[in-house]
């Protein structure tokens, strides 16, 4: 038993190297289209809720109308009037990891930012080198509101700084890293007095979604409330088909149909690393 564990373990370091070597626009394209579901808001949809392929990535259909902002997913694409065409690869770092415009300005914090502070220098740059990648698309989208001062963002427990590419051999760490990048505890995390409570209730899940009226599972390794009698194959197809242990099907904005293309080496990462979260109820 312990040597087939320590194989499987092996097999998924070898894995996880080899999905590191890509080239830098193949490996950014595998993150945006995969964990970093960026299409879920930076993406128009037609009929059905169904992509507008023609338009990947020139600016979400929806507008989230808080008390301290109004914004839509903006349009990500390289084209140079309507996009972000003119931004730098530094200008394009800088809003991912920091949430800063060109201009200093800070983006709403509704762009999940505090979660990609953990991201490794490799990923940053495969991810900017896909997004300068992809077609121009002309597609103006309203200019963001901003209604009162500085907006405060949550960084969650240790995500405050680049995970090195040495620890992505670990798979809890490197499970750590692709849920974090995913921003998964985001949803999966209620708040309390408006500010994530990752402390006392990381993973408890009971947050109404910003897409309808679903609210999150909680994916603690809680045996009853959470997903800590669940088989890892159950929980891998709750991630990337969207049905329950019972059978009974998810209900959206989480992102299967981005998570299911991702590797089984990933989803198993995901897998270490959520048994680790410790049970909420």
């Amino acid at each position: 038993m312990i040597k087939h564990w320590k194989l499987g373990i092996a097999v998924l370091g070898f894995a996880a190297g080899a999905a590191w070597a890509q080239a830098p626009v193949e490996r950014g394209r595998y993150l945006v289209e995969g964990i970093l579901t960026c299409g879920n808001c930076h993406s128009p949809r037609g009929p059905g809720g169904v992509l507008d392929a023609a338009r990947l990535y020139s600016g979400g259909p929806q507008t989230w109308n808080t008390p301290t902002y109004t914004v839509k997913g903006s349009n990500i694409t390289p084209d140079k009037k309507t996009g972000i065409g003119n931004w730098s690869a530094d200008d394009v770092k800088r809003s991912i990891q920091d949430g800063k415009r060109p201009s200093g300005a800070q983006l709403s914090p509704k762009m999940p930012y505090a979660f990609y502070k953990i991201f490794s220098s490799t990923d940053l740059d495969a991810v900017v080198a896909y997004l300068r990648s992809v077609p121009a698309v002309s597609r103006k989208v309203a200019a963001p509101v901003y209604k009162g001062p500085a907006m405060h963002v949550d960084i969650p427990p240790g995500a405050e700084k680049p995970m090195p590419e040495s620890a992505m051999n670990d798979p809890v760490k490197r499970g750590f890293y692709l849920v974090t990048i995913g921003h998964c505890m985001e949803c999966h995390t209620p708040d309390v007095n408006e500010r994530r409570d990752y402390k006392n209730a990381l993973g408890k899940g009971g947050v109404k979604g910003p897409f309808g009226t679903s609210v999150s599972s909680n994916i603690t390794a809680h045996k009853e409330k959470g997903i800590g009698a669940w088989s890892d194959s159950e929980i891998k197809r709750a991630i990337t088909q969207g049905v329950r242990k019972d059978g009974r099907k998810l209900r959206p904005p989480m992102g299967y149909e981005w998570y299911a293309r991702m590797t089984d080496a990933d989803l198993d990462a995901i897998v270490a690393y959520l048994r680790t979260v410790p049970p909420r109820e």
